[in-house]
């Protein structure tokens, strides 16, 4: 895969472990434009979350993994001005963690690939028979989670399979009732604790939510802010312009 956990760039021994510091420095050096507001919170955040989980033992990483990184980057960062430094963001945040931002994007663009082929009933289905060993690559992955006894659940995966139901079927994840439902036997399938699961994508979804709010309350402001600028300039162009002869008269 395109992520090796042990990897370490040479500035670093190979017998260091990383922290939290190391990582972050070596994303502002990579990144070196300021991030604006309300979103250098929603990088911090998530730098830690995945530096975390690269340094513990048990994590591997894996395309479901990569579509909950895609995933939640994309979603909390959208609006981002100027929009053309999300990449640098994006491609920063993944190699101050040695991993490829490359290959996140093609595995979780491979794995929504393939779940828009699904219908939800299909899907949940093949679910269920994980072991009869259906040889896709969105399957094999999944049976990958579901045959690895130390796999390291994370909010992040949580993430990734959520984004999976909602490619699959965008109005399944709207109900209720119908999204626990699947979540709960996806979590089955994988032997991962579906109240975990369902507890972090509530989260997902709330600060979704709340950082939708801060962006509407944000662009209020800056449209305020331009309007005054607009008004102060037309004034200062007003009182700059002499009166015409006729206005004179």
């Amino acid at each position: 895969m395109g992520y090796n956990r042990n990897a370490l760039s040479s500035e670093f021994p190979v017998s260091t472990v990383r922290t939290v510091s190391d990582t972050k420095r070596s994303f502002y050096n990579l990144h070196t434009r300021p991030i604006n507001s309300i979103y250098r919170r929603v990088v911090d955040e998530l730098m830690v979350e995945m530096h975390l989980l690269s340094v513990n033992a048990d994590f591997s990483y894996d395309p479901i993994y990569a579509l909950g990184v895609v995933t939640a980057f994309d979603r909390f960062m959208q609006g981002y001005r100027p929009e053309e430094d999300l990449t640098s963001i994006f491609s920063a945040l993944c190699q101050s963690l040695q991993a490829e931002p490359h290959q996140y994007r093609q595995d979780a663009e491979q794995l929504k690939s393939e779940a828009a082929a699904f219908t939800s009933g299909d899907f949940l289905a093949k679910v269920r028979q994980l072991s009869e060993g259906e040889g896709s690559h969105l399957m094999g992955t999944l049976r990958s989670i579901a045959e690895n006894p130390k796999y390291k659940y994370s909010r992040l995966s949580a993430i990734g399979l959520y984004t999976l139901l909602e490619t699959i079927d965008a109005d399944l994840v709207k109900d209720e009732k119908r999204r626990n439902e699947a979540l709960q036997t996806l979590s089955e399938a994988l032997k991962l604790s579906p109240d975990k699961a369902q507890k972090d994508l509530e989260l997902y979804r709330g600060n979704l939510e709340k950082i939708t709010q801060a962006r509407i309350v944000l662009d209020d402001i800056l449209k305020a802010d331009r309007k005054k600028k607009e008004e102060r300039a037309k004034a200062k162009d007003a009182l700059a312009t002499p009166p015409s002869s006729s206005e004179a008269s």
